[in-house]
Formats: C-alpha cells, structure tokens, sequence
C-alpha cells in the first residue's frame, strides 16, 4: 500500500506540474505561430540586422536570432543552414550568434515560466537580451582583437527545410506535451528517491558553499541543477512547484531563474550549437564564466536594495 500510495502520490504532482506549465505552453505556442504565419519573425529579423553590426556581425543573422527569441533553437538553426548554402561563415561570427541564441531563445515560453514562479517579466527579458548582447559585443571584441577563429565554420547539423502543415504543427505540439509529462515525471520520481534515501542533502550540503557565494540557499540547489543540465522549462517548472510550496524564499526563486535563465540546458543546447561550428570555450566555458560574473554583480546590486523596493521591482 505505501508504495501504491507513492506512485500516486508521485503521478499527482507530475501532473500538476505538468499541468502547470501546460497552461504556459499551450497558448504561448499558438500565439507565436500566428505571428510567425503573420511574418513577424521576419519584422522582428529586419529590425535586429540593423543591431547585428554592434557585435560583428552580418545583417541576416537578426532573422536568425529573431528566430531563436520567438521560436527556439532549432528553428534558428533551420534559417542559419538556409543562410550557409548562399553564404560562408567564420567560427568567429557563428559562435558569437552561437551564445546570443543560448542566452536568449524560446523567450514567450521561458520567460512566462520565471514568471508565473515569481519573477517579473520585464526583469527577464532584459537579464536575457542584453546580457546576449553585452557576451556578443564582450566576445566580437576579444576575437576581432587577437584575431581569433577566423577560418571558415562548418555545420554539422543537418535538416530537410520543410514548412510543416497545420496539422502536422499540432500534432508535433501534442507529442512535445506528451514528451514533457515523462520528463518531469522521471524528474519528480528521482527527486523523490533522492530526498528518501538522503541524496539531497549531501547534495545540498556540498553544494552549499558555491550556492553561497551565489547569494542562493542549499534548498535550491536541486531545482537550479535540473535546470542548468536539462533545461528551463523542466527546473522552472519544478520551481513553481516549490515556490508555491514556500519551500524557497523569494530571493532563492529570483537568483535561481536569473542563474538558469543564462546558463540552462547546458547540455542539450551546448551541442546544438556545437553543431553549427561554433567553439566550445565560449559556447560552454565562456558561457558559464559570464553567467557567474552577472549574477555576481546582480547578488551586490539586490542585496544593496530594501527588502520592499526588492519585491517591488523585481519579484511578483
């Protein structure tokens, strides 16, 4: 019976969370396809190639990372393959899109769900922006300077450019869900066993000192590495569900999300843009360097403010 009794204790809270993030995913989804269908992407590219010269790079990459921001990673790479059978590209100026895309992509979906965890909206978009354009300029500026990754990229990555059907739209969308209840499923089942055999908190306790240095509590910990491995939508998610519990104050719920809206799915998104010909000591070392340094600097700002002005401004 107790074991009866976890497994539905176990399928309820997947579910929940699941049906949390659902409620995220679904109209946020839709609504980013009728803009695409719209071509807003594409309004939206045009204003960006204008900013694209700021950080060296050319015009056509501001549809690319437009792309990226509304849609996600795999749609700025399908654009960024059509882009290369016309035009050469160096492992300079593909790896400064290259981090752009990981800091900021997928923003209608990630954003809300830092969101609905606690975080406000504007604070969000403009951590993940212009921290994109500030690692972008910080990187253009070093490679340029030392005349670094200079010689022609190469992408891996492959695709057949299709442009799916509705249907066939909706029915990708229902297998993602579906793709992401076992997810979060498998993630509340080994959070669970972690927790009962005592896991976490040797996790927490060698964990603690970073996360100190981090501003952030050791109960955090779990969430923000689920988060930085697998991605935001799977840590943000399990973070809702723990922000709501009051299991983590506000100030570990903003940190954490501020920490994995810059640094999250190291591993997944790393290797994508891995496979465009980017080079791996910014994709993932410089990535992880820069995102410590911010929140560094974000931890003395915030701790500088009123605990009022702080959940004012910054948290909902």
């Amino acid at each position: 019976m107790k074991i009866i009794n976890e497994i539905k204790e176990t399928l309820k809270d997947a579910g929940s969370t699941t049906l949390t993030l659902l409620k995220i995913l679904i109209p946020v989804s839709i609504i980013v396809k009728i803009l695409s269908e719209l071509g807003a992407i594409e309004i939206i590219g045009n204003y960006l190639s204008h900013a694209m010269g700021i950080v060296g790079l050319p015009g056509e990459f501001g549809l690319v990372w437009a792309t990226a921001m509304l849609t996600n990673i795999y749609g700025a790479i399908v654009v960024l393959f059509t882009l290369s059978l016309t035009s050469s590209y160096t492992v300079a100026q593909v790896t400064v899109l290259g981090v752009m895309m990981l800091l900021a992509h997928t923003l209608p979906v990630e954003a809300r769900i830092a969101q609905k965890a606690g975080v406000k909206l504007w604070f969000t978009l403009s951590l993940r922006i212009l921290g994109a354009i500030a690692f972008g300029y910080v990187l253009n500026i070093i490679f340029s300077s030392f005349e670094l990754f200079q010689n022609k990229s190469y992408m891996i990555w492959q695709t057949d450019i299709i442009n799916p059907t509705l249907a066939q739209w909706i029915l990708d969308q229902i297998k993602y869900y579906i793709i992401i209840f076992f997810i979060i499923l498998s993630l509340v089942t080994l959070m669970r066993i972690l927790q009962k055999t005592g896991a976490i908190d040797r996790l927490n306790n060698f964990l603690k000192p970073g996360l100190e240095f981090l501003g952030m509590s050791k109960n955090a910990a779990p969430m923000t590495i689920i988060g930085m491995t697998l991605g935001l939508a799977y840590g943000g998610g399990l973070i809702i569900r723990e922000a709501k519990s009051k299991a983590l104050s506000k100030k570990d719920t903003f940190l954490s999300l501020s920490l994995m809206g810059l640094s999250h799915s190291l591993i997944e998104d790393t290797l994508l843009i891995l496979s465009i010909g980017a080079t791996i000591f910014a994709v993932l070392i410089g990535r992880v360097l820069f995102t410590i340094m911010i929140i560094s600097i974000l931890i003395k700002f915030i701790n500088n403010l009123s605990k009022k002005t702080f959940e004012k401004y910054f948290v909902n």
